[in-house]
């Protein structure tokens, strides 16, 4: 189907199979909403990749007492007006217990009112603006809204440390993407640069879809820097990457989780080589079942984990996990997750250990790939 900001339905088929003493239908059904079309799609293929996984795996055993799950696919293109119109259709579904998404930080944003206001517990493997956790809270002060990745203030510190102490960098530009994500993280990223002795030399917006980054670009060029710290997504991010090449800013480059994707290396080409980047998920320090995860990935898709799907794979088995547990049910699926606050009562995922704060939000590490050889590889780490 093709209309924008609808569904594209998927029904896993086969059945789930795990002990418990709720009453369940033959079908349970939850919603993951992603962009599934337009520029951002690749990013709704690999979170579609992830939960689809858990989904049929968890199917192959048997089933929720018996119940089948079957997962409603919403296409929200990553865009704030398509993801209310996605919650508002999610909250007038009552068969859909909870949702894995959103995805984009500003569509998160914009679906969180109509969740909370209608009781609905949603999972974001993404979405990594601090504003959400002050937005998530219904009248009675009780978390909805949840998330197995970092947020963006730990994010964005922990790429101003690398920048240093790694990269040796000491005059930075900054090219942001105007929307929640590129704002926080740029902040985040700034405030931390600046108390290590980091001159920030230059400071551009950008609004998804520009074309031509060509004036910007040549703005920051001559102000000097030795880094370029792009704060956005890859489709944006992979132009700046190649138009900077062009215009002579020939310095290193960085970003974030934004840019974890292949088309990334398929966009930029020769330009993306040497770009830096931060990921909640890096295979080189992942466990034996993040290993076996991996393998069966790469079968099954012929390409090789990006950490959306790992933590879209995650975010599914949390929400798969609290509907075995509480049942069928919004408002116990949601106590069910708010009560997974300790290690102890955490998920060990193909992602980590993933258990939450009082605002929803999971503490979580963040790693460091590069692009060398056209490719993703892991770079230092940071002690």
């Amino acid at each position: 189907m093709k209309r924008k900001g609808w569904l594209v339905a998927c029904i896993a088929v086969a059945a789930l199979a795990f002990s418990g003493s709720h009453a369940f239908a033959d079908v349970i059904r939850i919603g993951c909403a992603s962009p599934f079309t337009g520029a951002l799609a690749p990013y709704g293929d690999n979170v579609k990749a992830g939960v689809s996984m858990m989904v049929e795996e968890v199917n192959a055993k048997g089933g929720i007492n018996g119940s089948m799950i079957e997962v409603v696919y919403m296409d929200e293109l990553c865009d704030p007006k398509e993801a209310a119109t996605v919650s508002a259709s999610i909250a007038r579904d009552d068969t859909i217990v909870g949702v894995v998404g959103h995805l984009c930080s500003s569509a998160h944003l914009a679906a969180l009112p109509t969740y909370v206001r209608h009781g609905i517990p949603v999972i974001s493997p993404t979405a990594t603006s601090v504003t959400i956790s002050d937005q998530n809270r219904d009248r009675k002060g009780l978390v909805w809204a949840f998330r197995d990745v970092y947020r963006d203030d730990f994010q964005g510190m922990f790429l101003a440390r690398y920048a240093v102490e790694k990269l040796g960098l000491k005059r930075i530009a900054v090219f942001y993407e105007n929307n929640d994500y590129g704002i926080g993280l740029k902040d985040a990223f700034e405030k931390k640069a600046k108390e290590l002795g980091v001159e920030i030399v230059g400071e551009e917006a950008y609004v998804k879809g520009t074309p031509d980054f060509t004036p910007q670009l040549t703005k920051l060029k001559a102000a000097g820097p030795d880094g370029l710290f792009i704060s956005g997504y890859y489709n944006e991010g992979a132009l700046i990457a190649d138009q900077a090449r062009k215009v002579g800013l020939d310095v290193l480059k960085f970003g974030a989780d934004g840019f974890d994707n292949e088309d990334y290396l398929k966009l930029a080409k020769d330009a993306a080589e040497g770009t830096y980047l931060t990921v909640p998920f890096l295979a080189s320090e992942a466990g034996p079942a993040a290993q076996e995860f991996m393998t069966k990935y790469r079968e099954r898709f012929g390409r090789e984990v990006d950490y959306m799907s790992a933590n879209a794979y995650d975010a599914a088995g949390i929400l798969l996990r609290a509907i075995e547990q509480a049942g069928p049910d919004r408002a116990k699926i949601r106590e069910y997750m708010a009560s997974m606050d300790t290690p102890e009562k955490g998920y060990a995922g193909v992602s980590g250990l993933t258990y939450f704060d009082a605002n929803g939000d999971a503490q979580k590490p963040a790693f460091v790939k590069m692009v060398k050889g056209g490719k993703f590889v892991p770079a230092e780490q940071l002690k």
